[in-house]
């Protein structure tokens, strides 16, 4: 797939670039602001994304970074103040310029179940020798196996764990090489997306993203259009070699990889 011509974009962007503070900009983070990596912890946005980011947020009516992360974790990766934040998967909404996410309640409250279920099995022996490693997103655990000796092995070891789970009363998801034991609390990117347009009363937004948890917002667009509670919804697919088809198959804008919704942003920069 070629990139999209100057004249694609601006098509494109139109509704967000004739009113920008009428627009909101949401996107996700690993897989669309910073390559995926072998290890979390070592995923780092581009040196001219925060600058980028910063300009948005002074010119759009809302700009958000939408992210499977905790809110602050998204906040410490990005490095910019003065945008939104929404943690774990649509748990947590963090508003520009507040030092701490508001975190739902019911959602809270799991957190114990959760680092109870994940502590009885981290340190089995195949779970070492297999190098899968958990990331502790507060109420959300994950397991990533990326990197594995036995990346099979590892997912084979995992699909157990998710039945555990399950059979526990807790919910699962599985990401690009992870699962996540999560709450038995309906969440989705889609919801705090829907509530921060809401809250910044606009009637253009863009999403872009990379993964399932991303469709979710998606449809939050989708819906928000047929209910004329925005006027324009421009879904921006981020190709990736391990993304689902549907992510550019449900596009209005398709782009390569993190470099491609770069200029995504750096046009919406500009004009």
């Amino acid at each position: 797939m070629s990139a999209p011509t100057a004249n694609t974009l601006a098509e494109g962007l139109r509704p967000l670039i004739d009113d920008p503070r009428n627009a909101a900009i949401f996107c996700d983070i690993d897989g669309t602001l910073a390559p995926i990596v072998d290890r979390p912890e070592r995923s780092r946005v581009g040196k001219g994304v925060p600058v980028l980011l910063s300009r948005l947020g002074r010119r759009y009516g809302c700009v958000a970074c939408v992210s499977g992360r905790a809110a602050t974790e998204a906040r410490r990766l990005v490095g910019v103040g003065s945008i939104a934040y929404v943690g774990s998967h649509g748990a947590e909404v963090m508003h520009a310029g507040h030092a701490q996410p508001q975190v739902l309640d019911a959602f809270a409250g799991w957190e114990g179940r959760t680092r109870a279920f994940v502590r009885d099995r981290e340190h089995e022996p195949a779970f070492k020798q297999l190098r899968i490693r958990l990331e502790d997103k507060g109420p959300i655990k994950a397991f990533h196996w990326r990197g594995s000796p036995d990346e099979d092995a590892a997912e084979t070891l995992l699909q157990g764990v998710a039945r555990e789970a399950e059979t526990a009363g807790l919910m699962v998801h599985w990401g690009r090489k992870v699962l996540e034991v999560r709450p038995a609390v309906p969440i989705g990117k889609g919801q705090a997306v829907r509530a921060l347009i809401e809250r910044a009363t606009v009637r253009a937004a863009l999403y872009g993203g990379d993964d399932v948890t991303d469709l979710d917002a998606f449809d939050a667009l989708d819906t928000l259009v047929a209910e004329r509670a925005l006027d324009h919804a421009v879904r921006v697919g981020v190709r990736s070699a391990e993304g689902p088809a549907a992510i550019i198959e449900r596009a209005d804008l398709a782009v390569e990889g993190v470099p491609g919704f770069i200029e995504v942003l750096a046009f919406l920069a500009e004009h």
